[in-house]
């Protein structure tokens, strides 16, 4: 909300807690005891000390808070999209875009001293616990200014200072959260660790041995299962037996089913989860539905099928005829039925991405703001965010790209 100067009016009822940190580029203040910092738009975050048995928890869902972690999450992504199209990022990409309601929600009840573990679309987790978004831009296009020195590249990200680590590899978040969770319970009382994983992830061992010894041992640990239907290009239901939420259950954990483009929805499931891993009783397991419109990766050929069909149909038309004339390879009975597998797959996609188009968790947090405080939002995230790119491409500087057909130098 705004006063009646059009400033933005301050709130201090409703807190979100960073730790001794606010998000990238906001006014930092003094470092020392855990704080809480508002989330309003005011000049200055509004301080207060807290005990560690509280672990300085926010008492309240924060719209414009959500909101505002939510749009910067969602405008790093595609500054960084921008730069892999630009061959500026070495390898794939993997936005969180669509997952924003997930993760923000899910933040709203940590502290600084709580710990997550994240999988291959780390980068709003990340944004929303405070890391410099300029060293995390430099880090993803490979600079050794980066946060970890170019090493991590965007798959294997670490912010000590969350913490927080991230792995590429597919169900790791499992053991490295039930890692943490078993640091917290003997040396760290009251913290909790959170493992962030994708539907497809469930069909790993290390993740269900995870599950299991966190009940086991009742551990700290909060599970939360980002479900976009689709692992990379294969639909989820093909290759996953039984439903997810009814495995984690019988396991023990216990069990929030929610709808991931709606950070209210998100923050209130994970609040009742989180607070009971905190104070000793248990485990929890929170499923949320998403929709992935960027595909699996920047690039990705279903996606470009879908948004430009007939350059794609001219693209690839050439060699899929040489493909079926081929005297050599399958006989034609296996080419026909591949083809056929193939133009099944894209069709689901095609049914699927227009059904949950819909399902964007920005657009859905607007609508709980009034206009006003959402143009200010949006105004002063993408200033923040451009300036950050700026920032970060100008370091990297003038050099050949990583192989982008249309990259070049910069």
């Amino acid at each position: 909300m705004f006063d009646e100067s059009g400033a933005p009016a301050c709130r201090t009822d409703s807190l979100i807690s960073v730790g001794d940190r606010v998000l990238a580029g906001d006014p930092v203040l003094p470092t020392g005891d855990p704080v809480l910092f508002s989330a309003s738009l005011c000049g200055a975050p509004t301080r207060s000390r807290i005990s560690e048995a509280g672990m300085g928890l926010p008492t309240g869902f924060d719209p414009a808070a959500a909101f505002r972690a939510m749009v910067r999450m969602r405008l790093v992504d595609e500054a960084l999209a921008r730069a892999w199209a630009d061959g500026l990022v070495p390898g794939e990409y993997h936005s969180g875009i669509g997952e924003e309601g997930i993760v923000a929600g899910v933040l709203g009840h940590l502290t600084g001293r709580d710990s997550m573990a994240l999988d291959h679309r780390n980068t709003s987790a990340f944004v929303g616990r405070g890391t410099d978004i300029t060293a995390l831009m430099l880090e993803v296009m490979g600079s050794e200014d980066g946060l970890n020195s170019g090493w991590a590249g965007h798959m294997h990200l670490m912010d000590p200072g969350i913490p927080a680590a991230a792995d590429g590899i597919v169900g790791a978040s499992g053991p490295l959260a039930v890692g943490q969770a078993i640091a917290h319970a003997r040396l760290r009382p009251g913290r909790v660790a959170v493992a962030f994983h994708g539907e497809g992830a469930m069909n790993q061992g290390m993740l269900m041995e995870s599950y299991n010894l966190a009940v086991a041992w009742n551990l700290p640990v909060l599970f939360v299962c980002k479900d976009n239907r689709w692992s990379i290009t294969t639909r989820a239901t093909d290759v996953t037996g039984g439903d997810v939420v009814k495995r984690a259950s019988s396991f023990g954990l216990t069990v929030e089913k929610v709808r991931g483009d709606r950070v209210e929805e998100v923050h209130r499931a994970a609040g009742r989860l989180i607070a009971r891993a905190r104070t000793g009783q248990g485990p929890g397991f929170l499923y949320a539905g998403c929709h992935r419109p960027g595909g699996h990766f920047e690039g990705d050929p279903i996606v470009r099928l879908l948004r430009s069909p007939l350059r794609q149909a001219e693209e690839w038309g050439p060699s899929i005829v040489r493909s079926a004339g081929a005297k050599t390879g399958g006989s034609r009975h296996d080419r026909i039925a591949a083809a056929k597998v193939l133009a099944g797959r894209v069709a689901r996609a095609a049914r699927d991405y227009t059904a949950r188009t819909r399902m964007d968790p920005v657009k859905r947090g607007r609508r709980l703001l009034d206009q006003a405080a959402a143009e200010r939002i949006e105004s002063l995230e993408h200033h923040l965010v451009d300036q950050a790119m700026s920032d970060a491409r100008g370091a990297v500087g003038p050099r050949p790209t990583f192989g982008v057909v249309r990259g070049g130098p910069r």
